[in-house]
């Protein structure tokens, strides 16, 4: 039996196969999923086996799994085309027959209505349909993707999106999302589950900004802007106009509260609290 994880040289993708083997699961046991040799090169030199494959090419998913594997399936990266690459794996799993099929979706399941629910609504429902035994990680956002750009905001002053005052978020980082796909991957108990996973503590940019002005001592305030002036933000700065459409709609997700719930699963599965904002704020700092 081998645990696959494809994307494996993603960020996610190697903050899982660390905790795998932190666990103890023997390298001999995990194969890394790539479209480069060289870039999981680290990993080969720990002892983790390869599978060069690329989404794009089903020819290169034929006969890679067996019947006893686990294999987990992390999204791609190309919003409108990932159902038909995700479709590749899950036809190769199904051939198999595969002992674990886990999918690293979006939080909210079928309820996300948001455009980038779209592909992993579409991906749940083709791996119910092939029947193979499941598990389904609906992650919440990763506080990274409010952290990247820390030293930009606070020169400016302001964290500024399209999301109402008040709303409310409950992000984790990846290294919490990543060591609940590697505990549902090596232990049992996990089979045809669904898990909403996000933050034990939901919060709202006032707070975020109000974190970052503490941690800083430079104010920082949350300015909401209207849609269509956020677009044209970020497409002027380079943003594609399809993906920002996407980056919109997301703020107007928050704002109606649909990443706000706190369910527990994460901490659950991880087995301690998730990591708080304002630790994920202050290690981007500190970086």
């Amino acid at each position: 039996m081998s645990i696959f994880v494809t994307g494996a040289t993603g960020q996610l993708g190697r903050l899982v196969i660390a905790d795998l083997l932190a666990a103890g699961v023997p390298a001999n046991g995990i194969t890394a999923v790539a479209r480069s040799e060289e870039k999981a090169a680290d990993l080969v030199a720990r002892g983790v086996g390869l599978h060069l494959a690329d989404y794009d090419r089903p020819e290169t998913f034929t006969g890679a799994f067996r019947a006893e594997d686990r294999v987990l399936l992390i999204s791609a990266t190309d919003a409108g085309r990932r159902t038909a690459q995700h479709a590749v794996v899950i036809d190769a799993a199904k051939a198999a027959r595969v002992a674990q099929l886990a999918y690293v979706g979006v939080f909210g399941g079928p309820k996300a209505d948001f455009l980038l629910a779209d592909d992993h609504r579409e991906t749940e429902q083709l791996i119910l349909d092939s029947g193979l035994p499941y598990t389904f990680l609906r992650n919440n956002w990763y506080s990274e993707m409010y952290t990247g750009d820390l030293a930009g905001i606070v020169e400016r002053g302001a964290i500024a999106n399209n999301v109402a005052p008040g709303s409310r978020i409950a992000t984790a980082p990846r290294s919490d999302f990543a060591a609940a796909a590697a505990a549902v991957l090596h232990a049992d108990g996990h089979l045809n589950q669904a898990y909403e996973l996000g933050g034990d503590t939901a919060w709202t940019f006032e707070e975020f900004a109000e974190e970052l002005t503490r941690q800083t001592g430079k104010k920082v305030v949350h300015t909401t802007l209207a849609a269509a002036e956020h677009k044209a933000i970020l497409t002027g700065v380079g943003v594609p106009e399809g993906f920002a459409d996407i980056l919109v709609d997301v703020d107007d997700a928050i704002s109606r509260g649909l990443l706000a719930a706190t369910p527990g699963d994460l901490s659950r599965l991880i087995g301690r609290p998730t990591t708080p904002i304002a630790d994920t704020i202050a290690a981007a700092l500190a970086s």
